[in-house]
């Protein structure tokens, strides 16, 4: 499926639509180039999830982790760009932050990706055009088996 990302408010209404479906132990996988709006996207999610305040980009940290009662569900927001092999993910403790919670992973190729697990959303995020690179974007979502009936149409 394919939605277009006009302007912010159209990122932070699908975040929302995100976060309204998702559940323990789903992955939302953020692809796209640098500046695509891979963390505008996870933060209009974990706004979506009840996160009130600053976001904190996990790109230093790698992963950032939100507990009720602050968002709905247990979640991870992981930034893999650093990571130059699969491994280190494991190496971090990826699956043990992940027990029981939700994780939103930018750039999930670093980690191996996900697409392989029935609770994946895989989303890509690119400019409508590369001279609108701050302007409108097109988002194409694609879920795996456990999306059925959840996927955050516009």
């Amino acid at each position: 499926m394919r939605i277009a990302l006009p302007d912010l408010a159209a990122m932070e209404r699908l975040g929302g639509r995100i976060a309204d479906a998702l559940r323990g132990g789903d992955v939302v996988a953020l692809s796209g180039g640098l500046g695509a709006g891979k963390t505008t996207l996870a933060r209009a999610i974990i706004a979506g999830l009840g996160h009130r305040g600053e976001v904190p980009s996990p790109s230093f940290a790698i992963i950032e982790l939100y507990d009720p009662p602050v968002v709905r569900l247990p979640l991870v927001h992981a930034d893999f760009y650093r990571l130059s092999d699969p491994r280190e993910a494991e190496e971090i403790g990826l699956d043990d932050y992940r027990e029981g919670a939700a994780l939103i992973a930018e750039w999930p190729d670093h980690a191996g990706g996900f697409a392989h697990e029935p609770g994946c959303l895989s989303i890509t995020l690119a400019p409508v055009a590369p001279e609108s690179a701050d302007g409108g974007r097109i988002a194409i979502v694609e879920g795996a088996a456990d999306w059925l009936g959840r996927m955050p149409c516009p």
